[in-house]
């Protein structure tokens, strides 16, 4: 078994097996992938199985949770893939900077079709993905770009960012909308799903790296500012931020997943974990991870799930939530 729980911390703090079960916090479990994978997104699929873009070898991975075993998809020549979502379909859809295109991979048959930029588009350093509700496909571009693919005709458009150069997360929410985060220009905006057109919104603090965003049930926006140590909150029906700075000395938020309870997940680089944030509460718990250095990058989830992918060493994590019985 691949699963590496972190038990170890637990008996040496005097805890038996008995009362580990019985902890009502969740405890990281680890799974390999392939030496040199470097995994930068991580997608849970309906099936029970997770992908995951394995970057540094131009492939999409699946993770089978149950054996620890995993396959690769090789995605072409020049392929770095970044993003993984799942899509309406239940395929796999992935920003592939190397290629600078989008790209499908059928969950069945492992069928990989391609949606190219306009071939006037400079390299867009394609970064992350998501679906809005009009069939739509938006994405980013940190050079200074973001874009949608349109579905039904297999359109793919490009609009160069109000600011430049720094789009990275983006999301879309249950009220239809769809933001994105700059990195670069330290701020997030909305995006028209009709017009294409972007506008900027200005978060509290200035030059905080706002990177990814998720939204909540509400259609409010989470942030997580990656140099202004903070998680922000930004709310569209009363126009009003809030910010939260994180536990610890150093903390670097980088990632921010909104699970199906409207509970906030974040990854700290400063404090090598998983964090989460009560938003009824508005406290943090931190879940350190067993590997050193394991940098998640991204966050993702399904029910009772949180799902991240390390990096730096080349392995996937995920919280499980103990069950209620």
């Amino acid at each position: 078994m691949l699963a590496r729980v972190t038990l170890l911390l637990f008996f040496l703090a005097g805890l038996s097996v008995a009362a580990i079960a019985a902890r009502t916090e969740p405890v990281p479990v680890e799974y390999d992938v392939p030496p040199g994978s470097h995994p930068h997104d991580v997608a849970p699929a309906p099936d029970g199985g997770v992908w995951y873009t394995a970057q540094r070898l131009g492939a999409l991975g699946r993770l089978d949770p149950e054996s620890g075993e995993t396959r690769h998809i090789q995605l072409g020549e020049g392929s770095a893939p970044h993003g993984v979502i799942v899509g309406p379909d239940g395929s796999p859809w992935i920003t592939d900077s190397g290629l600078n295109a989008i790209v499908r991979v059928d969950a069945d048959s492992g069928e990989i079709t391609r949606f190219p930029l306009p071939e006037t588009t400079p390299w867009a350093n394609l970064n992350t993905a998501a679906f809005d509700n009009q069939g739509q496909l938006w994405f980013t571009g940190q050079s200074g770009y973001y874009g949608r693919l349109i579905l039904k005709t297999g359109r793919v458009e490009i609009f160069p960012a109000p600011r430049g150069r720094g789009p990275y997360g983006i999301c879309s929410a249950p009220d239809g909308s769809v933001y994105y985060a700059s990195l670069a220009g330290s701020h997030i905006a909305r995006i028209d799903t009709q017009s294409g057109a972007a506008t900027v919104i200005e978060p509290p603090t200035p030059d905080q790296g706002a990177r990814r965003v998720w939204a909540d049930s509400k259609s409010r926006i989470w942030v997580s500012e990656w140099y202004g140590e903070r998680l922000g909150l930004y709310d569209p029906g009363s126009n009003t931020w809030r910010e939260w700075k994180l536990p610890g000395s150093e903390p670097q938020p980088y990632a921010v997943y909104v699970d199906d309870k409207d509970i906030v997940w974040l990854s700290d680089f400063g404090g090598n974990s998983l964090v989460r944030f009560d938003p009824t509460t508005e406290t943090f718990t931190s879940f350190p991870l067993p590997s050193e250095n394991g940098h998640v990058r991204q966050i993702l989830g399904r029910p009772g799930e949180i799902w991240g992918a390390e990096s730096r060493v080349d392995k996937l994590v995920v919280l499980r939530m103990p069950s209620a019985g």
